[in-house]
C-alpha cells in the first residue's frame, strides 16, 4: 500500500459492499449521485445531506440493559456523524461497513469483532476497492499474480489465515479490525479486543442460570424469521449441535429438523450420537451416509468454488449435510461452531497444562536430572522418543507449541518447497502472526489467550468461511448462535479456573447443561464432520487416482520439490493412511483450485 504520493492527492474511491457498487467517488462527488444511477442490493444505504455516505451488510444490534435493538444504516450514520469516537467499538453482530466521509477526506471500513463475515480490499493508483466478496476485488482491481507468502501459509494453515489474501496486493481484514483511507493511503488497526474477567460478578449457580437463558435467546434471535421459511440445524451428535438442535426444538413451534452426516468407516461415524439426541428432543433427524464416489463427484467442483485455497476436507461433509437440508425445504441452517473456542472445548486447551505444571518444576530438576535421564533414553526406542518429544515441546513457548505437529514444523520448508518460490517466502511469518495474535488480550489467561487465537484464526478464517461455502454452494443461509455477541461477552467473565479446571474440557458448559443434554452427549470425546479421505483413498481406486494424479500435476508448477510430491504420494500408498491422506488432500485441493482459478504464482 503507497503512503505520502505526490499523484496521490485527493480521496477517491471505488466502493464495493455486497453485490453492488457506487461510482468512483471523489470529494466533489455526492453520495446522493452515485446512488441514484446504481442498483443497490444486499445492503443497507444511508446518506446525509452533507455527502456523507454509510453502507451496511449483515446485522447490526446494540446491547442495551433490557433488550437488544437492531441498528439500521441511518441510525448508525446518524451515531457516526454525533461521536468523535471510533464508531465500531460499540456495534454488536454480524456485519461488515464502510462510511465515506468527504468532509474528513477519509473512508473508513470494518468488519465485525469475530471477522464473521469477510472483508476484502485492495488499493491501486489511488482507488480503494472493498468488499465482502473477493471477486469483486478481483473484477475492479484485475490481480496479475498469486501471493507466494500465502501459498506458503496454506501449506501451513491449510487455509491462508487473513490478513493475508491469496491474491497480490489484496488484502483481508481480520475480525474486530477497521481500515482507514485518507490521502496518505490506507492503514488498518485493531478497534476492539476482548477483556476476560477471572474473578467472576456472580455465583457459580446465578451464571449457571444466565448461561442456559442466554443459549436459549441467541437459539432464539437466530431462528427469528420475517419470513415464513423452514428454519432447520446441523447435528453431528456433539456439545454443540445438541445444543443448538435441542434448543430449536424448544424455541419452535413446528420443532425442530435436523440434519446428519455419516460415513461408512470405523473410528470416522458418529451418527449414534445424533439419533441419541434426537430422540433424546423429538428432533426429526435426516441422515446421509457420504460414499467415496461422492467425494470424486464432488471434491472438484468445491475445491473450486472457494474464492481461495481451502484445504479443511470437512468442507464436503459440511456441503453434503446442507444439500440434504436444501432438499427438504430447508432455507436456513443453524450450525454450532465457536462452542469450543468460547468454553474451551479443544484438546489442545487440555495438553498445554502438562506443559505448564512441566515448567512449574524447579529449573535444577528438569535440567540436571530429568532432562539428563532423557537424553540417556535416546530416541532409539519408542520411550525416548516420547520423552524427546515432550521436552521439545515443554521448553517451546506458547502459542509456538500449538504448531508442534504442523507439517511445515516436522518437515524442512527446503525440502517441501522450489527453491525460487522458496525465495520469495518469509517461512517465520506463520509464527509471527499467531505470536502478535497471542500476545493480543491484556492480562490474559494462557486459556484465554489460546482461545483469542482460536477466535481469530481457527474459526474467522477456517470453520466459519467453510461452513458458509458449504451452505452458500447447497443454496441456503446459515447462522451461527453459539457466536451470539450476548454469549461471546458472557464467555468471557467465565474464570479460565471454571472453563478448564485440570483437564476437565467444557467443565463449566457440560456442568450447566448437565440434565438437560443426554448422558452420552455430555460423556462424548469430540469429533465432528472428520472426513476418512487417507482410508478411502487406500480401497477406492477411483479416488486415490483422482487424487494422486491432481498431486503429481503439481510438479508442473514451480511451487513444490518434485521429489516431496513423489514422496507424499508414496507415504500415503505405504504409510499412515490418516496422516498421509491429509497431505495429499490438501495438495490435490490446491491443484484443482489453481487449475480452475490460473493466474501466476
Amino acid at each position: 500500500m503507497p503512503t505520502a504520493d505526490p499523484t496521490y492527492n485527493a480521496l477517491t474511491a471505488h466502493l464495493v459492499i455486497g453485490d453492488w457498487a457506487t461510482p468512483t467517488l471523489s470529494p466533489g462527488t455526492t453520495a446522493e449521485t452515485g446512488i441514484q444511477q446504481h442498483s443497490l442490493q444486499s445492503a443497507q444505504v444511508a446518506c446525509d445531506d452533507e455527502g456523507r455516505m454509510l453502507a451496511l451488510v449483515g446485522e447490526v444490534f446494540a446491547l442495551g440493559a433490557e433488550a437488544i435493538q437492531p441498528l439500521d444504516a441511518d441510525t448508525l450514520l446518524d451515531r457516526y456523524r454525533n461521536s468523535a469516537e471510533n464508531p465500531f467499538t460499540a456495534l454488536h453482530g454480524r456485519w461488515a461497513l464502510l462510511v465515506f466521509d468527504p468532509g474528513k477526506q477519509q473512508i473508513l471500513f470494518a468488519t465485525d469483532r469475530l471477522g464473521r463475515l469477510p472483508l476484502y480490499y485492495a488499493e491501486c493508483e489511488g482507488m480503494l476497492h472493498v468488499s465482502t466478496r473477493l471477486p469483486n476485488v478481483m473484477e475492479a482491481r484485475q490481480p496479475t499474480a498469486l501471493d507466494r507468502q500465502s501459498l506458503y501459509d496454506y501449506v501451513y494453515f491449510h487455509m491462508i489465515p487473513s490478513p493475508g489474501c491469496v491474491y497480490y496486493d489484496i488484502r483481508k481484514v481480520r475480525g474486530g479490525h477497521c481500515g482507514t483511507v485518507t490521502v496518505n493511503g490506507v492503514a488498518v488497526s485493531r478497534y476492539w479486543c476482548p477483556v476476560f474477567n477471572e474473578r467472576p460478578a456472580r455465583s457459580r449457580p446465578a451464571m449457571k442460570n444466565l448461561l442456559c437463558n442466554t443459549l436459549k435467546a441467541s437459539v432464539r434471535r437466530a431462528a427469528h424469521d420475517g419470513e415464513e421459511r423452514k428454519i432447520g440445524a446441523f447435528l453431528s451428535g456433539g456439545l454443540d449441535s445438541s445444543t443448538v438442535a435441542g434448543m430449536l426444538s424448544e424455541v419452535q413451534e413446528s420443532g425442530c429438523d435436523a440434519y446428519a452426516i455419516g460415513f461408512d468407516a470405523e473410528g470416522y461415524d458418529e451418527m449414534a450420537f445424533a439419533r441419541i439426541t434426537a430422540q433424546h428432543f423429538g428432533i426429526r433427524l435426516h441422515e446421509y451416509y457420504v460414499t467415496p464416489d461422492d467425494v470424486v463427484a464432488a471434491l472438484p467442483h468445491i475445491a473450486a468454488a472457494f474464492d481461495e485455497p481451502f484445504g479443511n476436507s470437512s468442507a464436503l461433509p459440511a456441503y453434503f449435510c446442507a444439500r440434504l437440508a436444501a432438499s427438504d425445504g430447508v432455507s436456513v441452517l443453524l450450525a454450532g461452531d465457536g462452542g469450543d473456542e468460547l468454553f474451551a472445548g479443544n484438546e489442545r486447551y487440555a495438553h498445554q497444562k502438562l506443559f505448564e505444571h512441566y515448567t512449574r518444576i524447579p529449573r535444577w530438576v528438569r535440567t540436571g536430572m530429568i532432562e539428563r535421564l532423557a537424553g540417556l533414553l535416546g530416541q532409539g526406542n519408542r520411550l525416548g522418543s516420547k520423552a524427546a518429544s515432550f521436552l521439545k515441546q515443554a521448553n517451546t513457548p506458547l502459542p509456538d507449541r500449538l504448531q508442534y505437529y504442523s507439517f511445515l514444523e516436522q518437515n524442512a520448508p527446503d525440502r517441501v518447497f522450489h527453491p525460487d518460490f522458496l525465495a520469495a517466502v518469509n517461512t517465520q511469518q506463520p509464527i509471527a502472526l499467531l505470536k502478535a495474535t497471542y500476545t493480543t488480550p491484556e492480562r490474559a489467561s494462557t486459556l484465554n489467550r489460546m482461545l483469542f487465537l482460536d477466535w481469530q484464526i481457527t474459526l474467522a478464517d477456517n470453520d466459519l468461511r467453510k461452513v458458509d461455502k458449504a451452505c452458500e454452494l447447497a443454496g441456503i443461509e446459515v447462522r451461527y448462535p453459539m457466536l451470539d455477541d450476548t454469549l461471546v461477552s458472557l464467555s468471557m467473565e467465565i474464570p479460565s479456573r471454571w472453563k478448564l479446571p485440570g483437564r476437565s474440557l467444557r467443565h463449566f458448559y457440560k456442568q450447566t447443561l448437565s440434565g438437560w443434554l443426554p448422558d452420552a452427549t455430555i460423556a462424548k470425546s469430540k469429533h465432528g464432520f472428520g472426513l476418512p479421505f487417507g482410508v478411502w483413498m487406500k480401497t477406492h481406486a477411483p479416488l486415490r487416482d483422482m487424487a494422486y494424479d491432481k498431486v503429481l500435476k503439481l510438479r508442473e508448477r514451480s511451487i513444490f520439490q518434485s521429489s516431496f510430491l513423489e514422496e507424499a504420494v508414496a507415504r500415503h500408498h505405504g504409510g499412515h493412511a490418516a496422516y498421509y491422506g491429509e497431505l495429499v488432500w490438501l495438495l490435490a485441493v490446491l491443484e484443482i483450485w489453481l487449475e480452475t482459478h490460473e493466474v501466476a504464482a
